[in-house]
Parts: structure tokens; C-alpha cells; sequence
């Protein structure tokens, strides 16, 4: 018997091009989609970056014991998916939901070609109300394969709202502010946001949100606005945990973290409120009702 020919890839031959199935990459797209670009991690600015993990102090294996000892988290649980600042006129619930939300659909897409059929997203969307707009920071996450069973992640991903609550927990870390930021946002400061703030969660089919109401507090609305009076000038680390309150919980381990840099307000992408987007369906169904009326009346004068 002969081998079977392969083709050749000599000079002159013609290689076949690749399909999209081939080349999409959800995970580039949704890292590189935003309205709030992603920088270099020393020297960006109006932008965002991943921080080591060992930047943050979390708590250690002996933790508990009495000691109260912490060590460098390490690794991410989760791998960044992409960050997003939005401006609207009402606070955004629920933006992965939104048909037209950028991450969802791209992994919306990548699954409808048949890959990233295990992954999973994870987004915090921190909501800061205003007079004349509402903004969000929405920072994604996500997990290529199956979050480990009956880990500290997977029973807080499926566990119940008062779980949440209880273990929910961010990590802030000032690069560089002015003074009265690091004041009054304390740096390498640590904050129960389900027991200080209003968390909503959200569970899709493949994902979980996280909305968390700055407004719900009058200390952290007033504390979050000083802050975005200095926002140019400031640089903030901010790292996700779930907490571990049992000595099987540790160490600690960061869900995601994020580096904003000296961004700009209005950098913000504007998106329609969910009350706008129905008004308009409305609207346009009520244009669409009168449209037909009219030509059946001069269909029947006709």
C-alpha cells in the first residue's frame, strides 16, 4: 500500500484558510472590547490592569489559631474577563442579562460555534448613583472548565443570598491618590460588602453578578464620591474574595482582582435603562398599530 499524500507545503502551495470556528476567541474579544481599555499594569492610565496577587495580603493557614496571620494571595481562582464603565440614566441591574451586553454575547457566540461549552462568567458591578447619571463598574471574570466541586467558590456561586452576604468581601489597595483618598478609602483596607452595602445577586444559566448599591450607605455613597472627585489622580487596586472562616477555608484565595487607573468619568459608554429600552418598544408598536390603521383606511377608500 502507498502512504496516504499529504499536501504539500512547499513554496507556491496553497495553504486552506481558517474557519471562524478556528480563530474566535471569546476571551480576547471581551479583554479587549471595553469602553475602559486595557493598560500596562506601571505606567497606564484611563484604563485597567490585573495585579499580581501577591500584592494582596489575604488570610493564611493559621489564621485562626490566634495568630490572625496573613500571606500574599497568589494566583487568581478566576481568569479577568474584560472590565466595563457605564453610564445611564436609572442604575443597571442584571447587565449580563442584557441582550446587548459585549461579554455575554461574545461567549453567546463562541458557544453557538460550538466551544467554551464549560465556561463560566463572573462579574462585579459596582453601581454609583448620581443626579444627572447613574455609572457602573463592571469587572468580568470567568472559568474556562467547571468550577471545582464543594469548593469555597462553587458553594458560594450555588449557596443561597444569606451565604453570600456573609462571605462576599473586597480588598482595596491604593497605588497612588492624594492623601485625603487614602484617608478616607484606607489602604490595604478589607470590607464585608454583603453586610455593609445591599448586594443583589444574579444567577444565569452560566453565570452569577454580583450588583453592589453604593447608594445603599450614605457613608460609602459620600466616601466613593470624594474619591471620583480625585479619580484622575488616583490608582486603585481591588481584589475579589470569598471569605474562609474555618480553618478548611484556608488560605484565602482572590476570586479576581483589578487595577483601575486614573480614569477619566467620562471615558463612561453610555446604554440605554431597562424603563427607556421599553418605552421605545412601545412606542414603535404603537407606531407600527397607527401605520397599519392608516393604510387599511385608505386601502378601504381606494
Amino acid at each position: 500500500m502507498c502512504p496516504t499524500a499529504r499536501p504539500s507545503t512547499g513554496a507556491g502551495s496553497v495553504s486552506e484558510p481558517e474557519t471562524e470556528t478556528e480563530t474566535y476567541d471569546w476571551l480576547r474579544e471581551s479583554i479587549h472590547g471595553g469602553s475602559l481599555r486595557r493598560v500596562d499594569l506601571h505606567t497606564g492610565s484611563n484604563g485597567w490592569a490585573s495585579p499580581p496577587g501577591e500584592l494582596f495580603s489575604l488570610r493564611g493557614e493559621d489564621y485562626l489559631s490566634g495568630r490572625r496571620s496573613k500571606s500574599p494571595a497568589g494566583p487568581y481562582l478566576l481568569r479577568p474577563a474584560g472590565v466595563d464603565w457605564l453610564r445611564s440614566s436609572g442604575r443597571l441591574d442584571d447587565v449580563l442579562s442584557r441582550p446587548d451586553n459585549r461579554v455575554s454575547s461574545s461567549l453567546r457566540r463562541s458557544r453557538s460555534l460550538g466551544l467554551s461549552l464549560k465556561s463560566f462568567l463572573f462579574a462585579v458591578n459596582l453601581q454609583i448613583p448620581g443626579r444627572d447619571a447613574c455609572h457602573s463598574a463592571v469587572f468580568y471574570f470567568a472559568a474556562e472548565e467547571p468550577i471545582s466541586p464543594g469548593s469555597l467558590l462553587h458553594r458560594f456561586v450555588n449557596g443561597d443570598d444569606a451565604f453570600r452576604n456573609s462571605r462576599f468581601k473586597i480588598v482595596n489597595r491604593i497605588v497612588k491618590g492624594p492623601w485625603i483618598v487614602k484617608a478616607a478609602v484606607g489602604n490595604y483596607a478589607a470590607c464585608l460588602l454583603g453586610k455593609a452595602l445591599t448586594c443583589r445577586y444574579h444567577r444565569g444559566e452560566n453565570y452569577l453578578e454580583i450588583d453592589v448599591d453604593i447608594g445603599s450607605s450614605a457613608i460609602a455613597n459620600a466616601v466613593l464620591h470624594l474619591a471620583l472627585g480625585y479619580v484622575t489622580a488616583v490608582t486603585i487596586d481591588m481584589g475579589f474574595v470569598v471569605e474562609g472562616q474555618t480553618e478548611e477555608e484556608l488560605p484565602e484565595r482572590l476570586i479576581g482582582a483589578v487595577r483601575i487607573a486614573q480614569m477619566e468619568m467620562g471615558s463612561a459608554t453610555y446604554v440605554e435603562h431597562p424603563l427607556q429600552m421599553a418605552a421605545a418598544a412601545a412606542a414603535a408598536g404603537n407606531n407600527a398599530r397607527v401605520n397599519h390603521h392608516h393604510n387599511s383606511q385608505q386601502q378601504e377608500e381606494e
